[in-house]
């Protein structure tokens, strides 16, 4: 006696692999490999946000750029393709500003 799937019960489609995070988490991990100081602040520190936001931006990429969508509602935003975007916007900014 299996219940009828219903929408919380149901697990997301399957994803294929996503080029636009995929490479976005690849060109993150060579930048932030060869050029650390991206993240260092005006002062000569380290820039603690700026380095959170861009690494949350490559794991992101990573995640959802070989295709793993995450069953749960939080991890799955939060490893998005959009998720990907946005802390790299905001860790953008934040580097440059």
């Amino acid at each position: 006696m299996n219940p009828e799937p219903g929408p919380i019960t149901e697990a997301p489609r399957a994803a294929g692999i996503a080029l636009l995070p995929l490479v976005t988490g690849l060109g993150l991990l060579a930048l932030l490999t060869v050029w650390p100081a991206v993240a260092v602040g005006h002062d000569g520190h380290a820039d603690h946000l700026t380095a959170m936001l861009l690494l949350w931006a490559m794991s992101a990429g990573f995640v959802r750029g070989v295709g793993f969508v995450p069953q749960h509602l939080l991890p799955r935003w939060c490893l998005s393709g959009w998720a990907c975007a946005l802390a790299l916007g905001l860790g953008g900014l934040r580097a440059m500003g």
